[in-house]
């Protein structure tokens, strides 16, 4: 393969990609004349110089070397990391820019899908920094450097991004990154922890470490005492999910509340939780109003998780049930039910991918359905659902090109229309689409 030509050009960047990417074009009489070129750091409407990094079939990706002409649109990064570390790719974008980006593309998905909301929803938005609560930091271990490094990966995945801070996360784990990085450097297992994993409960935080051979004493102390200093639930993760224990203290309670319904809810650390409480509190008021329960109807919760929906719901509803596959977040959301006074909340284990014709809670008829699926969507489940009687559905989605093809399914297939939809940025920052959309019979 020829080699890479890295001569700076200039160019001009006519659009933005979905991964927050400038987007241009090589110029007529140029040898890749028409090939897209994505140009990270770069925004529409501005002219930079640029330097080629990588060739691929489809598209060339290239570096901004020189804003020559900068857009409106173009802000100071908060952070000192930007441009190196790949957690946040549009900090330079103005917020309401980026909120309108992903409305953009979500927009672009329900097209695509030949499907069309019949309104728009106004965009969702809340805590802009700090708002981190869970994730997971990579550990490295640099022998040139003669120090580990902990945070995000870079833009190039191969290396772990040497920060000092970071304004997303939490502060009780974004502005303690150095200390974490030392106290990990001064274990004698330093070079066999792979990753971190921080989870934030309202009154306390939880970390995670993963390691891939057993601690000495020595380790196990300065772990429990880095803890005590810093205010820490530490966890040790020597092998799979399943082998997860409290390091210090030896019985940690983990919980988040959710005022507006007088709901606290308990989780491991391990467990999915909205990562943005703010907008996660939001987004509950928000489905809960455009599902409308009304006194005396049931309610299913599919994709439930430790009741985040299902126990608000609670506070309107004759009856809920909710319905996850992982047993472990059933159990915990059974005890969540149990722990708020709610004997009408019921869940239920399943792998909602599967043959459900033979499930319990399947029968007996529901009057509303919110789902909240992965990024893989819901089309499976939704194919096997009875909807007649159904008077409304919410589906909360972290992917919105599996959302538009599950509405093209009840638009299509069975005869829905769709209300309304929209984003909720629960990921300021970044290019990650969080949307909802409102579904009613035709």
């Amino acid at each position: 393969m020829a080699r890479i030509d890295k001569t700076p050009f200039e160019t001009v960047i006519l659009g933005l990609g979905h991964d927050g990417r400038g987007i241009a074009q090589r110029p007529e009489g140029h040898p890749q004349a028409g090939k897209p070129l994505y140009i990270a750091g770069a925004l529409p409407g501005e002219r930079v110089l640029a330097r080629q990094v990588r060739r691929c079939r489809r598209f060339d990706e290239a570096e901004v070397l020189e804003v020559l002409d900068a857009s409106p649109d173009r802000v100071e990064p908060r952070c000192p990391h930007f441009g190196t570390c790949g957690a946040c790719s549009v900090q330079h974008l103005a917020p309401e820019r980026q909120v309108e980006g992903k409305a953009r593309m979500l927009a672009d998905c329900f097209e695509r899908a030949g499907v069309a909301p019949e309104a728009t929803l106004p965009p969702l938005t809340g805590a802009a920094w700090g708002y981190r609560r869970k994730g997971r930091l990579s550990v490295r271990r640099v022998e040139k450097k003669d120090r580990t490094l902990v945070g995000f990966r870079e833009r190039d995945a191969r290396f772990v991004a040497e920060l000092t801070e970071c304004h997303s996360i939490v502060p009780q784990v974004g502005l303690h990154l150095q200390a974490l990085s030392a106290l990990v450097d001064s274990l004698e297992a330093r070079s066999t922890i792979p990753q971190i994993e921080f989870s934030a409960g309202d009154d306390a935080t939880a970390l995670v470490i993963r390691h891939l051979e057993p601690l000495g004493e020595g380790d196990r102390a300065a772990l429990m005492a880095f803890a005590r200093e810093h205010g820490f639930c530490i966890y040790l993760q020597p092998g799979g999910l399943d082998t997860v224990a409290p390091l210090w203290p030896e019985a940690p309670r983990l919980s988040f509340r959710l005022a507006p319904w007088d709901v606290e809810l308990d989780f491991e650390p391990l467990d999915f939780i909205q990562v943005n409480a703010d907008l996660n509190a939001k987004m509950i008021a928000h489905a809960l109003a455009l599902l409308d329960v009304q006194p005396g109807e049931r309610v299913l919760d599919l994709f439930c998780g430790l009741g985040n929906f299902s126990l608000p719901l609670g506070r309107h509803a004759a009856e809920v049930v909710g319905v996850e596959g992982d047993a472990g977040l059933v159990a915990r959301a059974r005890a969540n039910a149990a722990r708020n006074g709610m004997a009408h909340v019921h869940f239920h284990a399943a792998d909602l991918t599967t043959d459900l014709s033979a499930e319990p809670w399947m029968v007996g008829g529901f009057d509303r359905l919110l789902l909240d699926p992965a990024r893989a969507g819901a089309l499976e489940v939704l194919q096997q659902l009875p909807l007649d009687g159904l008077k409304r559905i919410v589906y909360v989605s972290c992917n919105p090109e599996t959302l538009a093809r599950d509405a093209a399914y009840l638009v299509d297939g069975r005869g829905w229309r769709v209300r309304a939809a929209g984003v909720m940025d629960m990921f300021p920052h970044t290019t990650h689409v969080e949307s909802i959309a409102v579904f009613e019979p035709a």
